[in-house]
């Protein structure tokens, strides 16, 4: 069985409206649980490799 919480966050309009634009929908309940989604599956968000990914393609660019 699958336990679900509300979960609550401060951002500026201007950050949810940058998310909304972002995920593609007007609803801030599905941008929010877009992103999130986004942020658990994709490789790129693992912290020890973030900063390691970005210096790799700042070094490929020069």
């Amino acid at each position: 069985m699958v336990r679900i919480i509300y979960a609550q966050t401060v951002l500026t309009a201007e950050d949810l409206d940058r998310l909304k634009k972002k995920t593609g929908t007007d609803s801030t309940k599905e941008a929010l649980s877009t992103a999130v989604q986004h942020y658990l599956e994709c490789d790129s968000t693992e912290v020890g490799e973030l900063w390691q990914r970005r210096l790799e393609r700042l070094t490929e660019r020069t």
